[in-house]
C-alpha cells in the first residue's frame, strides 16, 4: 500500500464515532420479479465519521495537526473502532483460544492473525493487519505459548525454531486490534457557529487495504 503511518487516532474523539461495515452488492432485477444478486467485494470495508467527536477547542486543534501530518488523505493510520476492536465478545478479555488460525503441519513458522465473524451459514474470515502490540496471546493445540515473535505492523505471528506448532496442532489467538484507515477527504469544513469552540460537522474515515 501507499504511505502508512503507524500512528493511533486520538482515542478520546475516535471513541465518539459513527459508523461500522459496509459491503458492495449488486443487485439486478429480473422481469419476473425475481432478483440475481452478485457479491462485488470478497471483503468488507469499513467507513467511519469522526466529526461528532470534537467536543472541545482542544479536541479541534488536536484533529487539525493529526490530520495536517497525515497529509489529508496521503498518509494512513491506525484506527481503534469503538464496536469490534478485539477477538473476543464487548466486555471480554481476549484469551488465546479465541480465534483459529490454522493447523501446524511441523514446518510452518508464520500464521497471519485473523477473526471469523459468523458460523452456521456462510462465515466471514477477516484478516488482521493492525493488531495492539502487546496484546497477542497465542495457544498451540490448547495450551499458551510465548514461544513466537509478532509484527504489529502486519499482524503476522512467528513462532521460535524450536517452537513450531507440529502436524495437526490447531493453532489460535487472542487480541486486540486497530482498522488502518485514511481520512475520505482533503478539507475540514470548520464550523465555528456550533460552540465557542468550534466544530467540524464531518470527517470521513475509510478503511485501507494493507
Amino acid at each position: 500500500m501507499d504511505g502508512f503511518h503507524e500512528v493511533l487516532f486520538p482515542l478520546a474523539i475516535g471513541f465518539s464515532a459513527t459508523g461500522g461495515p459496509e459491503r458492495s452488492t449488486e443487485i439486478v432485477s429480473l422481469g419476473s420479479g425475481h432478483e440475481r444478486r452478485n457479491q462485488r467485494w470478497a471483503d468488507s470495508r469499513r467507513r467511519y465519521d469522526v466529526g461528532t467527536g470534537v467536543r472541545s477547542h482542544a479536541d479541534l486543534h488536536t484533529v487539525i495537526a493529526f490530520f495536517e501530518e497525515r497529509r489529508g488523505r496521503l498518509y494512513g493510520f491506525r484506527f481503534r473502532d469503538p464496536a469490534d476492536q478485539a477477538s473476543a465478545p464487548p466486555g471480554t478479555m481476549p484469551a488465546p483460544t479465541d480465534q483459529a488460525l490454522g493447523s501446524g503441519d511441523g514446518a510452518t513458522a508464520a500464521f497471519r492473525l485473523v477473526k471469523t465473524y459468523g458460523g452456521a451459514f456462510a462465515p466471514w474470515t477477516r484478516r488482521i493487519d493492525k493488531p495492539v502490540a502487546g496484546s497477542v496471546r497465542v495457544a498451540v493445540a490448547g495450551v499458551e505459548t510465548d514461544a513466537f515473535t509478532l509484527d504489529a505492523t502486519t499482524g503476522t505471528v512467528t513462532f521460535a525454531p524450536d517452537a513450531v506448532p507440529p502436524e495437526g496442532a490447531a493453532v489460535t489467538a487472542g487480541f486486540r486490534f486497530d482498522v488502518p484507515v485514511r481520512f475520505d477527504t482533503d478539507r475540514l469544513a470548520i464550523d465555528f457557529s456550533s460552540f465557542a469552540a468550534g466544530a467540524i460537522p464531518s470527517i470521513p474515515l475509510v478503511e485501507v487495504r494493507v
